[in-house]
């Protein structure tokens, strides 16, 4: 049986820090979408979640729900993004880049990929992290409701409005 995020963050609080490595395999596609997302540059993307991950380990016994830990993960792996653009003297704005032209094997996402993972992050708070969890962390629905604490029913509603929000901002594509 998986394991849910407040039960990890518990463990890690208890001392037990291969339970971080859970929540590290449970959500490194996420946090790493969210990044390359904001930086456009899938190597710069790498390195702000790690910093991600990083932090988040520091500040987790200020966090006071532990069911709340992906939300809060995804908050902190976008600052650290906008941190590292900032740093870099890049401008990016609050919404994800969507025309750094660029093919895979250079390290950036294609177009129609960053269109794809820009409509993604356009989605509300909840649909965002269910999409997410299922497609970019590759877990299946029920995975996905333990995560989150929702229920199967609930996951696959917000997954089937996600789906069409996102037919809609991409066209019917």
């Amino acid at each position: 049986m998986t394991q849910s995020d407040a039960e990890l963050v518990n463990a890690v609080l208890d001392g037990k820090r291969e339970a971080f490595a859970v929540l590290l395999r449970r959500y490194e596609p996420n946090v790493r979408a969210v990044c390359i997302s904001v930086l456009g540059d899938y190597h710069a993307g790498i390195d702000a979640s790690q910093e991600a991950f990083l932090k988040a380990y520091q500040k987790l016994g200020g966090l006071r729900k532990a069911e709340v830990f992906g939300p809060w993960l995804m908050k902190i792996a976008r600052r650290c993004a906008l941190d590292a653009a900032r740093k870099a003297g890049k401008e990016v704005s609050l919404e994800p880049a969507m025309h750094t032209a660029a093919q895979g094997s250079n390290g950036q996402l294609d177009d129609d990929k960053q269109e794809l993972l820009a409509a993604v992050m356009r989605l509300g708070a909840s649909e965002r992290q269910v999409v997410m969890l299922r497609y970019f962390g590759g877990h299946t629905v029920k995975d996905v409701a333990g995560i989150s604490g929702r229920s199967v029913g609930t996951v696959t509603k917000q997954l089937s409005r996600a789906h069409k929000r996102l037919r809609g901002m991409l066209g019917g594509r």
